[in-house]
C-alpha cells in the first residue's frame, strides 16, 4: 500500500508532462496556454513542497512505477539529494512562466505553444532526474531532458540555431551513450543492482571487484554526463547561447545543466560511495581535474563581450564548484557543493533573465554597449549586481554559503592547491562580472544612445529577476532548509 506521500511523489513527476498536453490543446489560445503551463508550475511546486516534512524528518520515499527484472526498475525516491534539486527546479519554474510570457510575447517570438510544451516536457525530464530511484531510471530521464530541449536551442530555426543544435544533441546524447550505458550495463552485471544506495558511504559496487575496472567506471560516469559542462565537453553549452534568453535561463539555472551536475554528485555518492572513493584515492583527483574547468571557464569568460556569452562560460566554471565540493569528501567541502546547485541556481537565473530584460528595453547583447544603461535601468542592474555578488561568492548572498563551505572543505582535506584554486577563481569570478556592473551604473552611455531614452523592460520581465535576486539574498541569510538537506545528503 503507497502512502498518500509516495503517491504524492508520482504527481510530481506527472504534473509538468500533463501541463505539456495541456499546453498544446491550448496552443491556440495564448492566454489560456500560458495559464496552463503557470497552474502547472505552481501545481508541481506544491506537490515538492509537500514531501519536504517527511524527507526532513529523515523518511525516503519511493515509488515503483514498473520493475523489468530483479534489482532493475523504473522507480522513484525522494531523499535529501534530490530534495534541493527538486525545489530549486519546481520554484524557479514557476518563475520562468511568468517572464518567459513577458519575454516572448515583447518580441513577437514564433511558435510560442511549442516552446511551452517542450519547456514543460524538460521540467519534466529534471524532476524525473531529481527523483530517480536508480541508474537506469535517472538515464532514461536525463535523455528526456537531452530530446526535449533540442527544439528550444534550435528555437530560432535559423543556421545558427540548428548548427547550436545539433553540437547540443551530438554532444550529450553521444557522452550518454557511449559512456553512461555501457558503465550502468557493466554495473548491473558485477553489483546485480542499479539502485541507489540508501547512503553515502557504501556505494553498491561489491568488493572484489578489480581497481581498474572500478576507476575506468568512474571515469564513464564523470565524462559521460556531459551535461555537467566539464572540460573538455562543455562546447555544446556555449552554442547552445543561440537560443532565447529564456532557454538559456532554463538551460543554465533550473534544467539542463543541473541534471548534468545533480546526476554526477548522485552516482558519485550512491553507486561508487564516499568510502570507495576515498579508498582509491579518486576524489582530489577529481578535484584536480575540475579545477581545470573552473580557471579556464572563468579566463574565457573574461574575454568575451558578448553578455550571454560570458554568462556561458561563467556556468562552466560555476558549475565544477559542485562536483570539486563532493570530490573532496569533506562533510563541509560536500556540503558546500550541494548547497551550489540552489545558490548557483537563483543567481545564474537572474543574469540571465536581466540580459533578456536589456535585449527587451534595448536590443543591446554586448557588455561594451551597455555603459551608462545602469542609471536607466537600475532595478535590472541592480538586480544584476546581486546576483554576481552570489557568482563571487560574497556576502550576504547564497554563493557565499558555499564558498564559505568550499573553503573550510579545501582546509579539512587538507588540501592547499584546492584552496588556491579556490580563491583565484573568486578573483576571476569579480574581474569578469564587477566592469558590467560599474560601467552600467558608472560608465558613460555611447554617443550613438543620443536621443534614446531607455527604460525597464514590461513588469512581466522585471518582476520575475527582482523575486529571484531577492531569494538569492535570502538564502544566503536563511540556508537553513537547504543546508539541512545537504547536511543529511553528506557523507
Amino acid at each position: 500500500m503507497q502512502t498518500h506521500s509516495e503517491i504524492r511523489l508520482l504527481l510530481a513527476i506527472l504534473a509538468p508532462l500533463v501541463g505539456a498536453g495541456l499546453v498544446m490543446v491550448a496552443g491556440k489560445k495564448p492566454n489560456l496556454r500560458e495559464a496552463v503551463s503557470f497552474v502547472a508550475a505552481v501545481t508541481l511546486f506544491i506537490l515538492v513542497a509537500s514531501l519536504v516534512p517527511a524527507v526532513r524528518a529523515g523518511q525516503a520515499l519511493h515509488y515503483t512505477v514498473f520493475e523489468l527484472l530483479p534489482g532493475l526498475s523504473v522507480s522513484l525516491r525522494a531523499d535529501s539529494l534530490s530534495m534541493i534539486f527538486a525545489l530549486t527546479a519546481s520554484f524557479l519554474w514557476v518563475v520562468a512562466v511568468f517572464y518567459s510570457a513577458g519575454y516572448m510575447r515583447s518580441l513577437h517570438e514564433h511558435a510560442q505553444t511549442r516552446f511551452n510544451t517542450c519547456f514543460a516536457l524538460a521540467i519534466f525530464g529534471a524532476i524525473g532526474c531529481a527523483f530517480s530511484d536508480n541508474l537506469l531510471t535517472l538515464y532514461l530521464f536525463y535523455e528526456i531532458v537531452s530530446v526535449c530541449t533540442y527544439p528550444l536551442v534550435a528555437h530560432h530555426q535559423d543556421e545558427e540555431g540548428y548548427e547550436g543544435g545539433k553540437r547540443y544533441l551530438i554532444y550529450l546524447t553521444t557522452a550518454a551513450k557511449g559512456l553512461i550505458l555501457p558503465a550502468m550495463v557493466l554495473i548491473y552485471v558485477l553489483s546485480g543492482t542499479l539502485d541507489f544506495a540508501t547512503s553515502a558511504h557504501p556505494g553498491i559496487l561489491p568488493a572484489g571487484v578489480h581497481n581498474g575496472v572500478i576507476i575506468a567506471l568512474y571515469a564513464c560516469c564523470i565524462l559521460g554526463f556531459a551535461k555537467n559542462g566539464v572540460m573538455p565537453l562543455h562546447h555544446w553549452l556555449p552554442g547552445a547561447m543561440v537560443a532565447p534568453t529564456p532557454v538559456s535561463a532554463l538551460l543554465h539555472a533550473v534544467a539542463v545543466v543541473k541534471v548534468g551536475v545533480f546526476s554526477t554528485v548522485r552516482v558519485m555518492l550512491y553507486v561508487f560511495g564516499s568510502d570507495l572513493m576515498a579508498r582509491l584515492h579518486l576524489g582530489l583527483p577529481t578535484a584536480y581535474f575540475v579545477s581545470i574547468t573552473i580557471l579556464v571557464g572563468s579566463i574565457v569568460a573574461l574575454s568575451k563581450d558578448d553578455l550571454k556569452a560570458r554568462l556561458a562560460y561563467s556556468t562552466v566554471s560555476q558549475l565544477s564548484y559542485i562536483i570539486l565540493g563532493v570530490a573532496l569528501l569533506s562533510p563541509a567541502a560536500v556540503e558546500g557543493g550541494l548547497f551550489q546547485i540552489a545558490a548557483h541556481a537563483f543567481a545564474k537565473i537572474t543574469l540571465f533573465f536581466c540580459a533578456g530584460a536589456i535585449y527587451v528595453s534595448t536590443h543591446k547583447k554586448k557588455i561594451s554597449e551597455m555603459s551608462g544603461l545602469g542609471r536607466a535601468m537600475p532595478f535590472t542592474f541592480g538586480a544584476f549586481a546581486i546576483a554576481s555578488l552570489s557568482m563571487i561568492g560574497a556576502p550576504p548572498v547564497g554563493g557565499f554559503i558555499s564558498k564559505f563551505y568550499l573553503l573550510v572543505g579545501s582546509l579539512d582535506a587538507g588540501s592547499g592547491g584546492i584552496l588556491a584554486v579556490l580563491i583565484v577563481s573568486t578573483l576571476l569570478n569579480a574581474a569578469y562580472f564587477v566592469p558590467v556592473v560599474y560601467q552600467g551604473f558608472f560608465g558613460d552611455a555611447p554617443a550613438a544612445d543620443a536621443g534614446h531614452h531607455y527604460g525597464e523592460a514590461p513588469l512581466a520581465v522585471l518582476i520575475p529577476l527582482c523575486v529571484t535576486a531577492l531569494i538569492s539574498v535570502l538564502i544566503g541569510i536563511f540556508p537553513g532548509l537547504i543546508m539541512q538537506f545537504a547536511q543529511a545528503a553528506a557523507p
